[in-house]
């Protein structure tokens, strides 16, 4: 069931009423945010540990710690991802606007 709004620009513009149509797509756009924002929390913290294993010349663990900070930006990436193909689907059946 489709209704148009109209907003203060004078443009209307359509609004889905579908009950928890957008309740679902909406809790995956927060979990997707927020598992990408805990990879890249755990991806700065081994960049970290990196810089302080370099600075104590221990290379190995550097390269340890840079490799799982790595893993951490491709775990991210991927929720980023998939957030990146939910919008473009939204984009898409709004016809862009």
């Amino acid at each position: 069931m489709k209704n148009k709004k109209v907003k203060k620009s004078g443009k209307a513009e359509e609004k889905n009423n579908k009950p928890g149509a957008n309740k679902e797509a909406v809790q995956k756009a927060i979990e997707n945010h927020k598992q990408a924002a805990a990879h890249h929390i755990e991806a700065a913290k081994h960049h970290m540990d990196a810089a302080k294993f370099y600075k104590a010349g221990n290379s190995e663990k550097a390269a340890h710690s840079t490799i799982l900070a790595y893993g951490h930006h491709a775990i991210a990436g991927e929720f980023l991802s998939d957030e990146a193909k939910h919008h473009a689907q939204l984009l898409k059946e709004t016809n862009y606007r």
